[in-house]
């Protein structure tokens, strides 16, 4: 039985949940294909729970860690309303194709509801092709103000 909840960071079930997931989710080839560093592991869970802007949602499958969808508040100044972001949406590959992550992002869509967002934005990788289909399926598309301007970019600069 597939069980959808707001995480507790304070909840001890909880907070090794998120590190768990999160972990599985770094070392595979979609999330970048390393685990978390060792700092990431010491200190996610604190750091996360520091921030009011950070909405978890987790799945679990009995007592098992099946899922994640981890979410940091944004703003639209063009909307100005608020806008919720999945950072990081996750299944544990043993789960997959079980409807879990639709699951995820319908609460995440509640939660945007009840927060007032104007919409909800994630990125994915062009060649996750499953994770693409989810989310079109679920209403997602690509961002863009004009057509003839393209469709909008996400690009990175790392600092040390």
């Amino acid at each position: 039985m597939t069980t959808i909840v707001e995480a507790d960071l304070a909840d001890p079930r909880h907070a090794e949940a998120v590190l768990r997931l999160l972990n599985e989710y770094a070392s595979d080839p979609m999330g970048g294909g390393k685990p978390l560093s060792e700092y990431a592991r010491n200190n996610l869970v604190r750091e996360l729970s520091a921030r009011a802007s950070i909405r978890i949602v987790l799945a679990f499958e009995d007592d098992d860690p099946a899922g994640i969808a981890l979410c940091i508040e944004g703003f639209s100044t063009f909307s100005c309303r608020p806008l919720l972001n999945i950072h990081d949406l996750a299944v544990n590959s043993r789960y997959r194709g079980r409807g879990i992550g639709r699951q995820l992002i319908a609460q995440v869509e509640r939660i945007a509801q009840a927060m007032g967002c104007c919409k909800i934005t994630l990125e994915v990788l062009e060649g996750n092709a499953p994770a693409r289909a989810l989310y079109q399926s679920c209403g997602f598309a690509g961002y863009q103000l004009d057509p003839g301007l393209g469709r909008a970019m996400f690009l990175q600069r790392l600092l040390a």
